[in-house]
Formats: C-alpha cells, structure tokens, sequence
C-alpha cells in the first residue's frame, strides 16, 4: 500500500490507525506468533520486550524480510509468502499498509492486534513480570512520558522525513530536537529514565538506535547527532549492552530497508558506508 495515503493536502503525514486491536489472551504455547523486522523500531520493541521477559517459548517469532516490495513485507521461505495474506485473511476488505509487528492467532486464524503501543503493555501486565517494566506506581508517569515520546521523537522523525512542505518539516524537526535536549538533561544523573528499566526506555531505544545511521540524513533530522549529546549516547549504549537489546539491534537490516525501500526519499536506493560508531561500554 502506497504511504502517500498517509500524506495530508498540507504535505504532512498522519500515521494510519492501527486497524486490529483486540487485546491478547493469557499465554498459550504455540498459540500466538508475532511478525517482526529488526528494522522496523515499533517492531523492535516487541522482540526486546519479549526477551527481557524470558518469552521466547510463549510468543512465537517470524522474522520478515527488511526490504519491503509493492506486496509489503515478504516471509523469508514462509507460508504466507508476504504478510498481506495475513491481513486479507483476517479482513478481506483491508486497504491500509501492512504493518509490524502484528500478532497472528494461530487457532482462530486472525490477526489478534497490530497496535503496537499496546502489545508490549499487554506483554508486560499479563505474560511476564520479572523485570517489571511496567510498575504499576510508575505507570501514570510512564504513560505521560510515552506520549511525549511518540509525538516529539518517535513519530516525529517520519514526520520530518516524509513531510512535502517546508513548514510542516521544519515544525517535526524542532520537535525532534527539544525532545532529545529535554532527554540529554534527564538523563545526565539518571541511569534510566525512571529509577528502573521500564518500558519507556525500550520506546526510546528502538528510535536512538536508528538516529545516526538513518534518522540524521535520510529523514533530514540533521541539527545534532545522538552522538553529540553525552548523557543520550551513553545511555543508548548502556541500554545496548544489554543482551534483550543488543540482539534484537540489526544495524545493517536497519539501514537497508530505510535506504531501499523508501525511494521517495532516496529514490537512488544507495545504501551510505556508515556512519562508524562504537556501541560497546
């Protein structure tokens, strides 16, 4: 599906609503299977979260392929061949995009949910509590912080990447940056955003890993790097030094599929050699 649908008359993009939002059911061994990119960053933070949980016998994976074609996601050797075959199945009237992650219910043969906000909360609250990242006399503030997140940082580097008006690009970009200068001073004498892992930090990794090699020049997201903010960059890589989200990091999946896929931007399809940074402690 083509995401100029997703670009308004004043050239802005507005994310298409997530169109599967049932809630999952108790863990069933075998039962769900989760559809995933190790380039998509809302994706990601599903494979991170199901790994710090110790859900990997719970929750099923598959791995798309990074480079989407006209079909959408492709399934490396799979039965469905692209992902699409999921979402007719489950509305034969579908229209939007085909979206990861997404949650595919291997009984009833329906996509439960692909609302991403809201699979790693369930994940959190109802599959798996050690560590906890979702502490229930945080999760006023955790909610808060979420939602500054999605709209200054998250969701606004595509909004400053697919926008077709210079205002309205240049309005994401300012977002982008007080957001991350709110960030570098909370996190100049904090390990974590809060006093603990929670799931704010998995929100905000999935976008810092991205920054540099994607966000910084192919969505012109080009103030200040991450690595030119002390307290965001050693945080990101404290944060990588964890196994959770260290394995479920592709840099080069990462740098593909952006590059390659989104030749509205990059209509080339060029991969750039770097940038060369240093993720260890």
């Amino acid at each position: 599906m083509k995401l100029s649908r997703e670009i308004n008359d004043d050239g802005r993009f507005v994310r298409q609503p997530n169109r599967f939002t049932d809630r999952l059911g108790p863990p069933e061994p075998g039962r769900y299977r989760v559809y995933a990119s190790y380039a998509c960053p809302w994706a990601q933070r599903v494979l991170i979260v199901r790994k710090l949980l110790g859900l990997e016998d719970l929750l099923d994976v598959t791995i798309v392929d990074p480079i989407r074609d006209e079909k959408g996601w492709r399934v490396p050797g799979g039965d469905p061949e692209y992902l699409s075959e999921l979402y007719h199945a489950t509305d034969p009237g579908y229209t939007g995009r085909y979206t990861v992650p997404c949650v595919w219910d291997t009984q009833e043969k329906r996509i439960v949910t692909n609302d991403f906000p809201q699979i790693t909360l369930d994940l959190e609250t109802t599959w798996g509590t050690s560590p906890n990242l979702y502490p229930e006399r945080l999760r006023p503030d955790i909610d808060i912080m979420n939602d500054r997140l999605y709209h200054g940082l998250n969701n606004a580097v595509y909004e400053a990447g697919f926008s077709r008006d210079q205002q309205v690009y240049e309005e994401a970009v300012a977002r982008v940056f007080t957001t991350l200068d709110f960030l570098e001073v909370r996190l100049a004498e904090s390990e974590f955003l809060f006093d603990t892992l929670t799931d704010s930090d998995v929100r905000l990794y999935t976008t810092l890993a991205r920054f540099d090699a994607v966000y910084y020049g192919h969505f012109k997201c080009s103030v200040r790097r991450l690595v030119d903010y002390p307290a965001l960059w050693a945080y990101a890589r404290r944060l990588y030094a964890i196994p959770a989200f260290r394995e479920t990091t592709d840099f080069d999946q990462i740098k593909r599929h952006y590059y390659i896929t989104q030749t509205t931007i990059n209509p080339s399809r060029i991969v750039p050699v770097g940038p060369e940074l240093d993720w260890s402690l």
